[in-house]
């Protein structure tokens, strides 16, 4: 676990992030790490402080096994909502499956075997929602119902796997990893003229970008 200033938590799991977020508004989980990783959530929670009870809400960015993995297990408050974008809402939910007509599907399909399905409220995000402090920005692309989350009064925006960091540099995934991978350089684009310039930006691969991140994101960006 590691401090992106005093109010942010970065959980480092078992080849991804997930963030705490600690504020006026409450306590907030972004993203859940794989079905293995409970214990490391629990423990990076308890060193803030905190317990998994007191977690006031969870924000998806995406549904993928090393995102969503140990949300039915964690232990989460049956009132907890959780709060993620369509149609990856819909997975989470069990009301639809991926589909296997696509490698992205397939590939999220055989990773919900083992995924518990969650007992909280599932709330479905949209573009532009205000969810206390965080504004959501659908960023497709990488999933159809990928979601960044920006945090302005902390200065961080939560990008999920639109972008990870490699060498202290902002790039993306492989394209084999994506739903659509030019659907996601589009995404790269959009949150760039949208999101307000934040210091950090905050990815589930890689290691935070803590100072001018946004002017980091802006370059990739440009170089597509």
């Amino acid at each position: 676990m590691s401090n992106l200033g005093e109010q942010v938590r970065r959980l480092r799991l078992r080849g991804v992030n997930a963030y705490l977020v600690s504020d006026d508004d409450g306590l907030t989980l972004i993203d859940a790490g794989t079905p293995w990783d409970c214990e490391q959530i629990r423990s990076g929670i308890a060193a803030a402080g905190h317990t998994v009870s007191d977690i006031d809400r969870v924000l998806v960015t995406h549904y993928d096994i090393d995102h969503v993995g140990a949300l039915g297990s964690l232990g989460l408050h049956e009132s907890t909502p959780i709060y993620i974008a369509e149609p990856d809402a819909s997975y989470l939910s069990g009301r639809a499956k991926p589909p296997v007509t696509s490698r992205k599907g397939a590939l999220q399909r055989l990773g919900s075997r083992l995924v518990s399905q969650p007992k909280q409220p599932i709330e479905t995000v949209e573009d532009g929602d205000q969810i206390g402090p965080f504004i959501a920005y659908r960023t497709p692309g990488h999933t159809l119902g990928h979601t960044a989350f920006v945090h302005e009064p902390l200065s961080v925006a939560f990008v999920g796997d639109l972008v990870r960091e490699k060498k202290g540099e902002l790039t993306v995934l492989p394209w084999v990893m994506a739903a659509d991978a030019e659907i996601n350089n589009r995404s790269i684009h959009a949150l760039v003229s949208q999101c307000p310039p934040v210091e950090v930006i905050a990815m589930g691969h890689g290691n935070p970008l803590e100072e001018y991140g946004y002017g980091k994101l802006q370059a990739l960006a440009e170089s597509m």
